[in-house]
């Protein structure tokens, strides 16, 4: 596997109209447009996924998965540009199937072990920002501002780190947050107690 991009790195400014382009030419069937695309994303996303889970053939098997359902999904992406957010979305739940996958086979082949511990209240949260009640809200909000609500909370980026991921300045990044919080709580019909803030 190459990793074209040093460690922790996230998508180039530059590169969103490419990418989009890219994209398109994958929705048609075009293989070379995706190993392009892979070339181009795979050494950042699996430093980021390395930095979520400390296991190399969990983090291989989820980048070599990530790229199948680009294949397969491409021409679901919406819009130009912030691909790479649209990449780390899918990558970011493929890592969270495929540790719960490894989680419950340990389970099976350890039925003696005692039982985990009862979730935190964090864990409580992040699980229903991404698969409860709130996970179904965004769903229903605006794709770009559910992104910047994902990276900020479920992922726990910074503005900065979350702009450099999507490839938006910083005070779209904030923007999106304030109108996504905002759609988010509409879309529950109430406030709710979850923290959908981000970090500067």
């Amino acid at each position: 596997m190459r990793l074209l991009r040093p460690s922790g790195a996230g998508p180039a400014g530059g590169d969103e109209d490419d990418d989009a382009a890219l994209l398109r030419a994958v929705a048609r069937g075009d293989s070379k447009a995706l190993g392009v695309l892979y070339d181009r994303h795979a050494g950042w996303l699996h430093a980021r996924l390395a930095r979520r889970c400390p296991d190399e053939e969990t983090v291989r098997e989820v980048l070599q998965d990530t790229f199948v359902t680009v294949w397969r999904s491409a021409g679901t992406h919406r819009g130009r540009g912030e691909a790479g957010g649209w990449l780390w979305v899918i990558a970011a739940r493929r890592l969270v199937d495929a540790q719960r996958a490894r989680a419950r086979a340990d389970r099976a082949a350890a039925p003696a072990e005692p039982p985990a511990p009862a979730p935190s209240a964090e864990e409580r949260v992040l699980a229903g920002l991404e698969y409860g009640e709130v996970g179904a809200a965004l769903d229903r909000i605006s794709p770009e501002l559910a992104e910047v609500l994902r990276a900020t909370v479920v992922d726990g980026l910074t503005t900065r780190e979350t702009a450099r991921l999507l490839g938006i300045p910083e005070g779209t990044v904030k923007t999106r947050a304030l109108r996504a919080r905002r759609e988010l709580r509409a879309a529950l019909g109430a406030g709710g107690p979850y923290p959908l803030g981000g970090t500067a």
